[in-house]
């Protein structure tokens, strides 16, 4: 007897909810080379946030803040506490371009009236002292300048009590598939829009590239064992298994192009009575995953289930 329409829509519910729970314990276990805290406290609260510059044009120029974005969020459930950003004045007005190359980028006449660095540094402080700071390549860029941006006025910069950068996080346990790990390619990838360089903007894109990644890996790592030759036996599927032997990741231009979506007739097909712990898949599941083999990569498949992604 074929399921109804209805005993369907309950079956997406109900695995949207554990998948949603397991996407967020897999965020924080991918995270936690470089984030970790004992089991008995509380952990802290993690802040992605984000600069953007000035780019020096001359040796010895330093970089300006132009613009601070955060959202602080809980550890736990990887929601949104609170945000802040802010357009910053540089002393020197004459650093900042007149025109962007970039139709929503920062302006001369956009920053001219807005506040100092020093104005804005105590709520800048306050939202980053004492938490785990997170973004792409903080290590390296934004960390640096912020320190900098501090000792120019002569007031202590606030400090982490950890760091998640999601470049090296990526780069160790997602890998090249997208192409490469910058920011807009990783975006683009998951079918989240375009890089808008603004600070709060790429906060955000950030955090949902962490959880898009997250997400995948634990599908990947929940394929029955039986299904494992199957799909890491093609050539076109790039596996977390794979990434870690000696073949080198190679980006597939198949994935340049977005797929086409699945059928609705496919997914009336998936039965609402699931079999067994979360690590296993219906027999209807699996049978979806083989009739969409030599078609869609499994990556690929992923993205048009944004009933299970988001």
């Amino acid at each position: 007897m074929k399921p109804s329409y209805i005993e369907v829509e309950l079956y997406f519910q109900a695995r949207k909810k554990v998948v949603e729970n397991k996407k967020k314990k897999r965020l924080v276990m991918m995270m936690g080379d470089s984030y970790s805290c004992n089991e008995n406290t509380n952990p802290p609260e993690i802040v992605f946030f984000d600069l953007e510059t000035t780019v020096p044009k001359k040796s010895g120029q330093k970089f300006n803040v132009l613009e601070f974005g955060a959202i602080v969020v809980s550890p736990q459930k990887l929601s949104e506490i609170e945000s802040y950003t802010t357009l910053i004045r540089p002393k020197d007005l004459s650093v900042v371009s007149v025109k962007s190359s970039r139709s929503d980028g920062i302006t001369r006449e956009a920053v001219k009236n807005a506040p100092s660095f020093e104005d804005v540094a105590e709520r800048i402080f306050s939202i980053l002292d004492g938490r785990v700071w997170a973004g792409h390549n903080i290590r390296r860029f934004d960390c640096v300048r912020i320190k900098e941006a501090f000792d120019e006025i002569n007031m202590p910069a606030p400090v982490p009590v950890g760091t998640i950068d999601s470049l090296g996080v990526l780069s160790e346990k997602f890998g090249r598939r997208a192409g490469n790990m910058k920011m807009s390619t990783l975006a683009s990838y998951f079918g989240l829009g375009q890089q808008k360089h603004r600070s709060l903007d790429d906060v955000r894109m950030n955090l949902e590239v962490l959880k898009h990644c997250a997400t995948v890996l634990f599908l990947e790592s929940s394929l029955p064992s039986t299904m494992h030759s199957k799909w890491y036996g093609s050539s076109s599927i790039m596996t977390r298994s794979r990434t870690n032997g000696n073949s080198p990741c190679r980006e597939e231009s198949s994935r340049k192009s977005p797929p086409t979506s699945l059928s609705l007739g496919y997914q009336r097909k998936v039965p609402y009575a699931a079999r067994g712990s979360l690590g296993k898949m219906t027999e209807g599941v699996k049978s979806l995953l083989f009739k969409a083999q030599g078609q869609q990569p499994l990556n690929q498949l992923l993205k048009h289930s944004h009933s299970l992604l988001r």
